[in-house]
């Protein structure tokens, strides 16, 4: 399943949610691959390793999960090098990986994803030839 196939058959709460992280990302790292992951079109986005994903619940759960709380997860790979002076990354027991969760369109704050998309790509870019 692609990207775009998978964003067309999520809730519509979860579809403009997901297109709007969407746009950030490929606005904020115009040098990132997106590849879907899992057959389920989740897109991960990558250059010199992984650097982000977005992650709808929908897309794991199925559109007829009632129980599931609705969601879109923006993750980070790298997250654990993340400054995170605000504290909206949450590791959930993760070693590495740092997410944010969003429930409704009006909790995504466009300067802080970008904030973070940009400090995600310099983390990416200290990879480049065997950095860090």
């Amino acid at each position: 399943m692609t990207v775009d196939e998978m964003i067309l058959n999520l809730p519509k709460v979860e579809m403009v949610i997901t297109k709007r992280l969407r746009e950030l990302v490929l606005e904020c790292l115009p040098l990132a691959v997106e590849k879907p992951y899992y057959g389920l079109g989740v897109p991960y986005y990558s250059r010199h390793r992984q650097i982000c994903y977005i992650f709808p619940s929908s897309a794991l759960y199925g559109t007829e999960n009632k129980v599931q709380r609705r969601s879109v997860t923006l993750g980070f790979c790298q997250g654990n090098r993340m400054s995170n002076e605000s504290g909206i990354l949450k590791a959930e027991r993760r070693k590495q990986v740092r997410v944010i969760y969003f429930y409704k369109f009006s909790e995504i704050s466009e300067d802080e994803i970008r904030a973070l998309l940009f400090e995600a790509a310099m983390i990416d870019d200290s990879f480049e030839k065997g950095g860090a």
